[in-house]
């Protein structure tokens, strides 16, 4: 699946299951939430912290693909193309960092 056509896939679903787009600031809350989520398992998976009862059911794919979905209702209601920005965002950093990350010696 291109970024092109889950953002289609996600906007057939919200206008057909989800009945309607959550508003802007909603959406910008509900993915602070989701990435809180992420983070969570991330400390408990790969850091110190132990699980809790409640953690256990919990997947980090499925919070990781909930991040994602609300970040692509975030790029439809704001008329952003993922694919370009994507594109633009990676020829900016590819520009900016052609030599910085060879020349850190804390990477080597």
């Amino acid at each position: 699946m291109t970024l092109a056509e889950a953002q289609q896939i996600v906007d057939q679903w919200i206008k057909t299951t989800g009945v309607r787009y959550y508003s802007e600031l909603t959406n910008m809350a509900i993915l602070t939430e989701e990435v809180g989520e992420v983070a969570r398992l991330m400390a408990r998976i790969y850091g110190e912290q132990s699980f809790k009862e409640s953690d256990k059911e919990h997947d980090l794919a499925d919070e990781m693909a909930d991040v994602l979905f609300v970040l692509i209702c975030l790029a439809n209601q704001t008329g952003i193309d993922l694919t370009a920005a994507l594109a633009k965002n990676l020829a900016k950093k590819t520009e900016r960092d052609a030599e910085r990350h060879r020349q850190n010696p804390k990477l080597k």
